[in-house]
């Protein structure tokens, strides 16, 4: 191994709690100058809000080494005629697409693409049909998914992640959407890419089974699952089988050690 991908939220904290261990662990990371990318699928806060949240419990990332949905779909907006955006975001994370031509919020046709985040309670049956009709009118949009988890790990319990809302998005209107975020093939080759370093060198860790470990080895990354955040037992009786189970974050060191002797 010479590179690490980390998920945040279950991997390094909950809640606003900071996982014991991960903070040693960063430092460890920084001492060797093991390469380094934090992968999240977050699409509720830009990354400036990421960092200053790092900061206050006490972990220490630089907004560089951030790639989220949003930096992501950025790049790919940026590069296609898709615009101007109908923005499915929390309100901080528009910062993240400005610039760019975005779309009165009332308006149900004339977007270019249909970008869906993460926004909670603000879901309800006239948001999403709204987006449905933006996606059905002529000609039709792009889809873009911030991201493609199920659930993630809220303050009073599991909550309802973008997926569910871009799968019935998808089988309403007969499309398919770009997905930037885990686990998506093209998001975390683009990771990879950023990092520079042959994919069957690089271990990513998550609390996901699917989104995290799944998603890395599709493309040929060590997939590492942890044992904090979102995982339950039953996460390994399924088909997805991990390189590695850790109790925690504080463990990578010794089995990064370990598979330096091997």
């Amino acid at each position: 191994m010479q590179a690490l991908l980390f998920d945040l939220d279950g991997v390094l904290y909950e809640a606003d709690c900071v996982i014991d261990g991960a903070v040693e662990t960063l430092q460890w990371c920084e001492r060797r100058k093991i390469p380094h990318l934090f992968v999240t699928n977050t699409s509720s806060k830009p990354r400036s809000a990421l960092v200053e949240r790092l900061d206050a419990m006490g972990l220490s990332v630089s907004a560089e080494h951030i790639f989220a949905p949003p930096v992501a779909a950025r790049e790919y907006l940026s590069e296609c005629d898709a615009t101007p955006l109908a923005l499915f975001v929390r309100e901080a994370t528009r910062q993240d697409f400005a610039g760019l031509e975005i779309l009165g919020d009332a308006a149900e046709e004339g977007a270019g693409s249909v970008v869906v985040g993460d926004i909670g309670d603000a879901w309800n049956f006239a948001t999403l049909n709204r987006a449905f009709r933006l996606l059905m009118a002529q000609p039709r949009p792009v889809l873009i998914a911030l991201g493609m988890s199920r659930y993630a790990e809220g303050d009073d319990g599991l909550v309802l992640d973008v997926a569910p809302f871009i799968k019935a998005l998808e089988h309403a209107a007969d499309c398919e959407a770009v997905v930037m975020g885990k686990p998506a093939h093209d998001f975390f080759e683009a990771a990879v890419r950023k990092l520079g370093i042959s994919p069957a060198k690089v271990a990513m860790i998550g609390d996901d089974i699917r989104a995290d470990v799944g998603g890395a080895q599709t493309v040929g990354l060590t997939g590492i699952l942890v044992r904090t955040g979102k995982f339950r037992p039953i996460d390994l009786e399924g088909d997805i089988s991990p390189e590695a189970v850790l109790d925690s974050v504080a463990d990578l060191p010794e089995w990064w050690e370990s598979q330096a002797e091997t």
